[in-house]
């Protein structure tokens, strides 16, 4: 009887990977808001401070700007830094820090100093966040020469890129959206590593290319599923870091599928899928037979409010309806796929995730 592949949700790998590295370098400090709590952000620092004590588990106060210099400090002097903040709203108060301090020290010192800082920061959507602490400001961070910015969808690449990261000599900013903590899928318990220099192709299909990252890909693996009862495959691609862009693997998948949609976290106005279509279409002329099509936060702050909340993140139906309108299906077929989504749908409230797309994958 084959062995049952480990499962664990991404929190839950999140939190292993720091445990082990904790254990295996001393040199490792992790500091932030929140991470002596008993729920542990996410149960990401869960019992840390007990296991690795008050030197090494800081619980800082609340002062953002002053604990990412602290921690900058830190890392510059030979420590390895994981510094958490619990929004990436509150990173925005130590921004000067993180851009020019973190991000230029190896280049102002001619690479005398390393800053082997990761700053793990939550992005989206929950429980009526509202405008100031739902954001995703993925394109603020990921336009800073000297950072690599990362955005983990699996339970796999959440362990992985983490440990990573940690290893990394320069400054590693990862991206967690609020529901991507409760994914699951395949952890092994070893150490290991996992790249952040690229893209992954998760799903192979040769009739649309779709790009997406963290939560949101288990919307459009939803739609896929569905799709492929009709004889269509979706090329899915895993958008995972943002900085370094590497659109290589996606320009060769829309020279074999020749359209292209991009589901991004934040907003659809200066996104990162317009940096992403710009640089293919410089590069390769006549590439889509179709126009490439984005889909992203609208041009407003966050609603509050639930029913205004239901208009403004795009659903799991405006995705399929966006891929429906790039596939050259007659309208009867079309009609069917919708009605088939719709029954498929859950009926679950806007502000958590939908109990379906939690894998494994």
């Amino acid at each position: 009887m084959p062995k049952k592949k480990r499962t664990l949700t991404a929190s839950q790998a999140i939190l292993e990977a720091t445990n082990q590295i904790m254990k295996k370098d001393s040199s490792l400090i992790l500091i932030g808001e929140g991470v002596s709590d008993p729920n542990g952000i996410f149960g990401t620092t869960s019992n840390l401070l007990k296991k690795h004590g008050k030197k090494r588990v800081i619980e800082s106060p609340i002062s953002e700007n002053g604990i990412t210099g602290i921690a900058i400090g830190l890392a510059i002097n030979n420590f390895k830094v994981l510094l958490i903040h619990q929004r990436v709203e509150f990173a925005l108060l130590s921004i000067e820090q993180i851009f020019n301090n973190a991000a230029k020290s190896f280049y102002v010192t001619n690479g005398k100093h390393n800053v082997p800082i990761v700053i793990r920061m939550v992005i989206g959507r929950g429980w009526g966040q509202g405008p100031a602490h739902s954001q995703s400001l993925e394109t603020i961070f990921s336009c800073i020469p000297g950072l690599k910015v990362l955005i983990p969808s699996s339970a796999y690449d959440a362990k992985g890129m983490l440990i990573s990261a940690i290893n990394d000599p320069n400054p590693v900013l990862i991206l967690e959206h609020r529901w991507f903590h409760y994914v699951k899928g395949f952890v092994p318990k070893k150490i290991y590593q996992t790249d952040i220099v690229k893209p992954k192709v998760i799903a192979r299909g040769n009739h649309l290319t779709i790009v997406g990252s963290s939560y949101n890909l288990y919307e459009i693996m939803f739609c896929s599923e569905i799709l492929k009862d009709f004889n269509i495959y979706i090329e899915i691609i895993d958008l995972r870091v943002l900085r370094p862009l590497n659109i290589t693997p996606i320009v060769n998948s829309v020279k074999k599928t020749k359209k292209l949609i991009i589901f991004e976290t934040g907003s659809k106005i200066y996104g990162i899928g317009a940096e992403i279509i710009a640089s293919i279409s410089e590069e390769n002329h006549d590439i889509f037979n179709a126009p490439p099509v984005r889909i992203g936060l609208p041009d407003s702050p966050t609603p509050s409010t639930r029913g205004l909340a239901k208009k403004f993140y795009p659903n799991t139906m405006d995705i399929m309806k966006a891929m429906l309108n790039q596939l050259n299906l007659n309208v009867e077929v079309k009609k069917k796929i919708i009605s088939l989504l719709s029954v498929s749908l859950p009926s679950h409230e806007i502000d958590v995730p939908n109990p379906k797309f939690k894998g494994p994958f």
